[in-house]
């Protein structure tokens, strides 16, 4: 009997570092971390400021290093930042590993944060190997749903060579493109970031350092959560799931 796949959930503590008691504290310390960063002070430096003030977990300070940015980088950012809609006839390539690991996250009940450019990011730790989880079929379904609606003129998927299974992952993308036709493509390359910095294409990546060095970009779980269900047109959509476990540190609307 083959083992049961894991999946991509918070960890034990989750509820607790994350509670709705928690989130002012943590979006207190992103303001903190952005005028630290707006005044010159290096991440590093600025992040262990904050999270002695707030007596922050190493994880909270994760959570609250992947939220923040310079106010000129947010800013940027946000003004490069495209709907799904505007995708039609234009190229689309995506930082696979990044793009698929959020949706699968977000599918599990594993904690997302929206961070101060309006990205959703995860807090998976994975790190050289990538391993399919319980929901990774249902991620790929839901982008590839999305995306075959968006009317793109060519989508790429760009997958690190270094990490492991990362060939497999290749194989399952491109087989279900094929089973579905939905026309993508899947390459795996040494280094995705430098492919994803310089192409003509928008980008869908949550990762800082591309965001600050693409063009224009997309975030695919932010647009799945705007849009409706399978055949549910006007009906509800994937923000309505009460499982999801959505941390917004964005000084916007709460959205859980």
């Amino acid at each position: 009997m083959s083992e049961p796949r894991p999946r991509r959930g918070r960890v034990a503590d989750d509820d607790h570092l994350f509670a709705a008691d928690q989130r002012p504290a943590l979006r207190a310390a992103v303001v903190d971390l952005t005028w630290l960063l707006d005044h010159g002070y290096t991440e590093d430096a600025a992040l262990k400021l904050v999270g002695d003030r707030h007596d922050l977990s190493a994880r909270q300070r994760k959570a609250v290093r992947r939220a923040s940015a310079t106010s000129a980088a947010a800013e940027d950012r946000r003004r490069r930042r495209v709907g799904v809609a505007a995708l039609a006839g234009r190229s689309l390539a995506i930082d696979g590993f990044n793009a698929l690991i959020t949706v699968e996250s977000a599918l599990s009940h594993g904690t997302v944060i929206v961070g101060v450019d309006g990205a959703h990011r995860d807090l998976a730790s994975v790190h050289g190997a990538y391993r399919q989880v319980l929901e990774t079929g249902f991620a790929v379904d839901a982008l590839g749903r999305l995306l075959a609606s968006a009317g793109a003129h060519e989508i790429v998927w760009y997958l690190d060579r270094p990490v492991s299974s990362s060939g497999r992952l290749r194989a399952y993308l491109q087989e279900v493109s094929e089973r579905r036709g939905w026309g993508w493509r899947a390459e795996v390359v040494v280094n995705p970031d430098a492919v994803l910095a310089r192409t003509s294409a928008v980008v869908a990546t949550s990762d800082a350092w591309i965001l600050d060095q693409c063009g224009p970009w997309v975030d695919l779980l932010g647009e799945l959560l705007r849009a409706p269900l399978p055949t549910q047109a006007s009906g509800p959509t994937l923000a309505m799931r009460p499982d999801l476990w959505l941390v917004d540190l964005s000084g916007g609307t709460e959205m859980t």
